[in-house]
This record gives structure tokens, sequence and C-alpha cells, in this order.
């Protein structure tokens, strides 16, 4: 859980969270309106039925007279009728703006995710991110659009029904709202624990959803290690802690809704006996002595309605918590206003602005550590990189290689010291700039659901069929395009899962080369492809990176030999740096990394 969720989850139950859905429901306040007609006219009919009921008692049962029957019969009809319309308006408009508002409110979810850092990502699970924009959305939505328009409704409709009694008999009316004081400090006691359980079950939720999506995405892995019953050991507890806290707030509510129904019994008692004592000593009419047992029965339905809507509120209210935990959540990469006034930023960019990128690289007096360390990974580090200039990073697994990529395509910024791009400080040039001109292939390749031509484009939205086909073909995906059943038509599947690792890298080896970018990042981008490949695959490296600043981070040692720089990192840390040549001859890390693998590919030459 992040410090935003502590943050909101220690809060006491009040509606000034719910202050914070405000800005998503400003654009339905026309909706909005014609809801509130519709309750105010809806809870008025309803609390006139009664007085309705007064008045055709004492102006024909009693008196059993028919003369004007017909009449009142059809304005009750009216009535009805009218009652009916609103409804049907009404469920209409809540529909609306139930589904408005949960779009709006995923949008904004999914919008504000695009904006922030890589960190966020790092740190905080696939499922916890989905369970907010999915399941916490809707259940706002849902509440918004019925649970606080029931509760307007019933609000509407005890007003009118409280004046009415008052007005029919002013002592008994008294009695009945004296019931609402208890009845208060119930539903007071109850919401507060009610709530305490149901924010406890949606954290559980969110850890859930999270488990599952480890399962499903990890099902190889798990099958290969024989450890599902592991999982399922695991997943049975997140699932009992659920089931713990669901019915701890279930059984909550079993007390409190018979403790509703006492008081209403206990109100409709007192109705009945001091109303049948006025009627048979003339001092209430019989339809006053049934409109208010009727008020008395009805009034308390919205009660215990609002009651149990209220419970639902503090169960949501955990739902809008954790959203706008989202929504606080700020990046740790921003943009400083003045560069956002000029270049624009990623969802209104002012491209007119950009200038075109040459791609010298210099670090000055750069000092870095990750928002998570407890030390420096470099410190007082300065290294220029002319354009066109190509830089390997090598080290062990761990080692650390992807710290100075990730300081050149600004996804960290230094601790201190500057990252200049074309002489200028990195920071004082659009993020979105930057990323525009670096093309990046990273180890694990990630595809997205659609064709394979589709994702190729996602390099360049304006690409033709042609520049597509032909950036696949100086990558040799054309050889993997040629085996699908449909070419470039062919459908990658959920994450490109129809296609093999070695696969996926050629064909986002093909997206970064149809971007055409002015800086090239190759993490392992080799890693996962058969040697055959692999050698066609340097080649046409050595065509697509000339003239264009490039890193290479790389295990195989083979790969970066012709590098006009060579960096070795161990322990975070730079440790080496030079040609291959200077680095063999200072016999130092290198030269050891290199005999260990060369001594290793002797070896497996020979078996």
């Amino acid at each position: 859980m992040t410090r935003h969720d502590e943050d909101f989850y220690n809060r006491p139950f009040g509606f000034g969270v719910w202050a914070g859905m405000l800005p998503f429901f400003r654009p339905y306040q026309g909706l909005s309106a014609r809801l509130a007609a519709m309750l105010v006219f809806g809870s008025v009919v309803d609390a006139l039925i009664p007085i309705y009921q007064k008045f055709i008692i004492d102006s024909f049962i009693v008196p059993r007279a028919a003369e004007g029957l017909a009449r009142s019969i059809a304005l009750g009809a009216a009535m009805i009728i009218s009652a009916m319309i609103v409804t049907v308006i009404f469920a209409r408009t809540a529909i609306k703006l139930e589904m408005g508002f949960s779009r709006d409110l995923k949008k904004a979810c999914f919008v504000h995710l695009q904006t922030l850092s890589l960190s966020y990502y790092n740190t905080t699970p696939v499922g916890y991110m989905i369970s907010r924009v999915m399941s916490d959305t809707d259940r706002i939505g849902t509440m918004l659009s019925w649970g606080l328009v029931d509760i307007l409704w019933g609000a509407g409709y005890i007003l009118f029904s409280v004046a009415a009694m008052l007005m029919l008999d002013f002592r008994l009316g008294a009695w009945l709202i004296l019931m609402v004081v208890p009845m208060s400090l119930i539903t007071s006691w109850f919401q507060t624990r009610i709530l305490r359980h149901n924010r406890a079950v949606r954290r559980t939720n969110s850890r859930i959803t999270g488990a599952f999506n480890e399962g499903i995405l990890g099902a190889r892995t798990s099958k290969t290690l024989v450890i599902e019953d592991i999982n399922i050991s695991e997943f049975g507890d997140l699932t009992r802690e659920m089931y713990r806290g669901s019915t701890r707030a279930a059984a909550l509510g079993a007390v409190y809704t018979p403790l509703m129904l006492m008081f209403g019994a206990f109100a409709v008692s007192i109705i009945l006996v001091q109303g049948s004592v006025k009627v048979m000593g003339g001092a209430m009419a019989f339809g006053t002595l049934s409109a208010m047992v009727t008020y008395a029965i009805s009034i308390f339905e919205p009660i215990q309605r609002m009651a149990m809507i209220f419970g639902e509120i503090t169960a949501t209210q955990a739902n809008i918590e954790r959203v706008l935990s989202l929504l606080a959540e700020k990046p740790e990469i921003v943009d400083a206003p003045e560069v956002t006034a000029i270049y624009g930023d990623s969802f209104d960019p002012k491209r007119e602005n950009w200038e075109s990128l040459r791609g010298d690289i210099r670090f000055d007096d750069v000092t870095f550590r990750y928002p998570d360390g407890d030390e420096n990974v470099l410190e007082g580090f300065n290294l220029s990189v002319p354009a066109g200039s190509c830089v390997a990073i090598v080290g062990e697994t761990g080692a650390g290689k992807s710290t100075l990529v990730n300081l050149v395509c600004r996804f960290y910024e230094p601790s201190s010291g500057r990252v200049l791009i074309d002489g200028k400080d990195a920071r004082e040039r659009s993020q979105l700039w930057l990323h525009s001109n670096i093309g990046y292939v990273l180890q694990s390749p990630h595809l997205f659901s659609g064709s394979v031509k589709e994702n190729i484009r996602y390099g360049r939205l304006d690409a033709t069929e042609d520049e597509i086909l032909e950036a696949a073909r100086l990558v040799s995906a054309d050889t993997v395009i040629a085996k699908l059943p449909d070419g470039v038509e062919s459908d990658v599947g959920e994450g490109g899962d129809r296609l093999s690792t070695g696969e996926k890298q050629l064909i986002s080896f093909a997206r970064a080369v149809l971007a055409d970018p002015r800086i090239f990042v190759l993490d392992e981008a080799t890693s996962s492809i058969d040697t055959e490949t692999e050698r066609k695959i340097q080649h046409a490296i050595s065509k697509v990176l000339e003239g264009r600043t490039s890193f290479l981070i790389a295990h195989r040692l083979s790969t970066i030999k012709m590098a006009d720089m060579i960096l070795v990192v161990k322990d975070g840390k730079i440790i080496e740096q030079g040609t291959h040549a200077e680095l063999l001859r200072g016999n130092g890390h290198y030269k050891e990394l290199y005999s260990m693998q060369f001594e290793s590919e002797l070896i497996d030459g020979k078996d």
C-alpha cells in the first residue's frame, strides 16, 4: 500500500472525502438537476397518497357515500400514472449518470496512469491498479447515481411526510419524530464499524486481484516449478481473510436491521394505541388515523433503506479513497511549467516548437542515487558521448547496467549535476520531445494485442505499409512474418503470446527502426535470438545505428567489439571505460569477463 493509501484509510468517515468526486460530477449538472426535480416530484406524490387515502375514507367509506367517487378515483389514478412516468424518467436519467460518471472516472484514472513515472509501475502491483480503475470506479458510479439518489428521495419523502403528520396531529407526529433520535445514534455507531471492516475487505480484494493476475501470467512457471499447492495455499489465506472481514461487516448489518425494525414496530404501536383512543373519543377522524398509521409504517421504510444505503456508502468511501489515492500520486519526473508552455505535454504536444536532435550527450558532474537506495550509484561522474557514437555497457547480471540509460532517457533524474542533450540540460526540454527521439528495444519485448503490422506501426503511426515491411526486412523480421498464416496481418495475441520471445524481439526491433530515432538503446536486444539471426541483425545494426547515438547494454561481449566506448559496470558503479582494445590491454575486469566468455564459447563449440 502506498503512503497516500495510508493517509486516506486513516481518515474517519465523512462526506468531505466525497467532495473529491465533484470535478467529475460537474459535467452532469443538467442530468443532476433533472434527477433532483424528478425526486422532489416523486417524493411529494408518494407523501400525498396517505392524504388521498384519508380523503377517500372520510368522504366516501365512513359516510357510505358514492357521489363524486368516480372523480376521486380518477384523481388517484392520475397520481399513480404520474408517479410511474416520473419513475421511468428517473431511471433513464440515473442510468445515464451512472454510465457517464463511471466512464469519465475510468478515463481520468487511465490518463493519470500514463503520466506517472516508471518508478510507480516498478513498486505497484498490476492487480492493484486494475482493481482501482475497474471495480472501484464502477462501485462509485453506482453509488453516486443510485445510492445517493435513494437517500435524497428518502429524505424528501420523510420531510414531506413529517410535515403532513404534524398538520394532521401534532402530538402523534412529534412521537414519530422522537423515534428518529435513537435511530440516528445507532446508525452512527454501526456505520463506523462497518466502514472499518469494509476498508479491510477492499484492501484484501486488491491483494486477491493481484494474486489472481500473477497466477494467470505465471501459470507456466508455476507448473514447471510444481508450486500449484503453494499458490492455492496463499490464495486461500487471502480469500479466508476477505471472508472473515465480509462476514463481520455482514454480521453488523444483520444486527442493525432488526433494531430498525423494532423501532418501526414500536412507533406504529404508539400511533395505533393513542390514535384509537382519540378516534373512539371523537377527537380524531378515522381517515386521519388511517393516514397516520400509513405514514408510521411507510416513513420507517425509507429510513431503513437510507440506513442500508448509508452502510453501502461507508463501504464505497473506501473505493473513493483508493481512487483518490491513485489520482493523488505525483510523477517523480515532471516538466517545468515554462518547458510545458513551449513544448507542450504528452496530451497536447507543440511539435512546431521542437528542435531536431543531433544526439550529443554529456554527463556533467552527475551524482545519482535511486529513490529507494541508500548509496550513490554514480558520484561526480563525467562522460562525453559525441553525436553518432556507440557506447556499450557491460557487466554481470544485476550489476546496474541500465542506470546510465535510465538517466539519458530521463526515466530518472540526477541527484545532482546535469545530463546535457545537444549542450542543453535535459530538464530544459520536454520528456515527450526526448522520448520521441529515442528507440528502445527491451530484453523482454512487449507487443500489444493486434496484428504484426499494427505493432510495428506504433513506431510511427503515419508509416505506410511499404515502410513497415522495409523496417521488418532490415532487421530480418520479414522471415518471421513469412511464417505467419496471415503474414503482416496476423494477430500476435495478448502480449504477443502467439510468438516466441525471439520473434517478439524482432518485431519490436522493427518497430524501433521504423521510428527513425536519433538515439538508439538496445537492452540485451539479441539475447533471445538464435546465432544465425543474430548475425543478420548485427549486420543490420551497423547500418541502422550509422550516424545515430546508441547505447548497447550487452551480455555477449562479442557483439560490442566495434563500440566507440565500452563502460564496465560492477556493483552499480562504472569501474572501467575505453575501447575494446584498450580494455583488453588494461588487464582489468573487462578482460576477465571477455576471457571467461571466450572460453565458454570454445567449450560450446567443441560440444
